[in-house]
């Protein structure tokens, strides 16, 4: 965790907390020795932050204090709750474990008014156990776009022919009825669109690809983009 995160989740575990917190607990549940936080609590108070601190009993902050840099209207509160719970259901389960944290610190900030209005919103998304496997496959697939792995897929196409296709992916497409996978296929020398409910198999391969001026999610944007393109 960087140090900024840090900070910030020190300011959130103290908010609004009418008992201190002891070094050591706040040292354990940010799971840094308790040097560190010591430094972590002198940095904040240098910064003005009013954390108060008696030997024997812990930390708290001032009464009254809120984080006045970051406010939200209660639309905009909605859309980024909305968002963490469509990441939590439909991508991967790392991503899920990072809404939940965004989510956690957009709530802690937020005045009692709106914190109302959140815990009334009407967006359900359930996240159901049928869809893991679905979610790790997202999570797989991210993670060879960011590293730039080549990717073995077995694939069912929309004629219903299986297939082993090497591809290159470059981006994960979020369409209204489903996601698909953008990638250079090795097979079709082009690039092709493969819807992930249709992947029933992938491997992450030893060897990488590099983005060209003819292969890249960029070019594909600008010259090929196209609703008929899956395979």
């Amino acid at each position: 965790m960087r140090k900024a995160e840090r900070l910030f989740q020190i300011i959130t575990l103290l908010r609004g907390r009418r008992t201190a917190m002891t070094a050591q607990q706040l040292a354990d549940v940010l799971e840094i020795s308790v040097r560190t936080l010591y430094r972590d609590i002198q940095a904040l108070v240098l910064s003005g932050v009013p954390v108060e601190g008696e030997a024997g009993i812990g930390y708290r902050l001032r009464p009254g204090y809120q984080l006045p840099p970051l406010m939200f209207d209660a639309e905009e509160v909605l859309a980024l709750l909305v968002g963490s719970r469509m990441v939590r259901a439909f991508t991967d389960p790392d991503l899920a474990r990072a809404a939940l944290r965004a989510e956690s610190k957009i709530r802690s900030i937020l005045p009692p008014d709106l914190q109302q209005k959140a815990a009334r919103q009407p967006y359900r998304i359930p996240v159901l156990q049928r869809d893991e496997r679905a979610r790790i496959v997202h999570r797989d697939l991210r993670r060879a776009c960011e590293s730039q792995r080549c990717v073995q897929i077995d694939y069912l196409d929309q004629r219903e022919a299986a297939t082993t296709r090497v591809v290159y992916p470059l981006a994960i497409m979020g369409w209204r009825e489903s996601w698909s996978l953008l990638a250079w296929c090795e097979m079709r020398q082009a690039y092709r669109n493969f819807r992930l409910d249709r992947v029933h198999a992938l491997t992450l391969l030893a060897r990488s690809f590099e983005v060209t001026d003819t292969c890249s999610l960029q070019h594909y944007l600008q010259t090929e983009m196209q609703m008929d393109d899956f395979d």
